[in-house]
């Protein structure tokens, strides 16, 4: 195999994975106007609980959902802290996120969790489709990309129709204008709680199916995992521009896509796993600073 197609492999098997953290921090972070840190704990925590239930003899469909769902709670409580103690919403996610560090440790009972022989999601609909049509698949990145792509698919349209129901409509509402939603009655109260239950939901869903494709769970897996996010949201919105809800959500996807391209491209070149997070930095800056820049040159 050539670099080149090692590299598209990893771009869109990858891509695809993270790309429910991207479609979680799109959520808040363009929105919903929430800047919610709560991910850093959310994600791992989804990676926690259903690697645990994996080990303990969970088939890995119910372990994805249990995840998912606490993730959900995760985002529940980080909403709870901020509307009904009247904490900073920044400050809220801080201390559920910190909060989230020793209920991970918790739920694994050790720093990491490993999985290379544990079913996985993406092995269960292998082996089901071997079984049904006689296929001779095997559990590697060409089976796993249509695997993630399909899920992806069908997660981003339901986020599509979701954002055009009035309770979706609500919450983009809330995240625009405020006070503007609270003196039509709304209760706003309740919109950040869907919103961020539904944010860090798809967040623990991407860090359970990364966990079960990487063959471990870590209690370091999100660290930065947060600024990795919205790198993708920024670099798609670099593409694509400030269109529609469907747009917005297909810049997510794509902008993980170019995120996970850049950085197996910088790993190639010689740069260590160790200059990850400098790498994440500099793509995030440039996300940003391009469009200011295009801006001027074509004024």
């Amino acid at each position: 195999m050539s670099q080149v197609e090692a590299l598209v492999r990893n771009m869109f098997e990858q891509g695809f994975l993270f790309a429910f953290l991207g479609l979680g921090v799109l959520i808040t972070f363009r929105f919903f106007r929430f800047p919610d840190l709560t991910a850093e704990g959310s994600y791992p925590l989804g990676g926690a609980v259903a690697a645990k239930l994996i080990v303990v003899g969970w088939d890995p469909f119910s372990a994805t959902v249990a995840a998912t769902l606490a993730g959900s709670t995760a985002g529940i409580v980080t909403a709870l802290v901020h509307t009904k103690l009247k904490i900073n919403n920044i400050i809220a996610g801080i201390i559920v996120m910190t909060a989230l560090y020793t209920v991970n440790l918790r739920v694994m009972g050790a720093a990491n969790t490993p999985l290379l022989d544990k079913p996985s999601v993406f092995g269960e609909v292998i082996a089901a489709l071997n079984i049904t049509f006689g296929f001779g698949l095997r559990e590697n990145a060409l089976s796993t990309i249509p695997i993630a792509f399909v899920l992806l698919a069908a997660a981003s349209v339901a986020l599509v129709w979701f954002f055009r129901t009035d309770l979706g409509l609500a919450v983009r509402a809330t995240g625009q204008n405020e006070a503007m939603i609270l003196s039509l009655g709304a209760d706003i109260d309740k919109t950040k709680i869907v919103g961020l239950a539904l944010s860090n939901g798809f967040i623990a869903f991407s860090g359970a199916l990364v966990a079960q494709n990487h063959g471990f769970a870590d209690i370091g897996m999100g660290i930065g995992i947060l600024v990795a996010g919205a790198a993708a949201v920024l670099i798609g919105e670099t593409i694509f521009g400030d269109r529609t809800v469907g747009w917005w959500v297909l810049a997510a996807i794509v902008g993980m896509l170019v995120y996970q391209l850049l950085a197996a491209a910088a790993l190639r070149v010689g740069l260590t796993a160790n200059d990850l997070k400098l790498i994440t930095a500099v793509l995030l800056l440039a996300a940003l600073a391009i469009p200011r820049f295009r801006v001027r040159v074509f004024r």
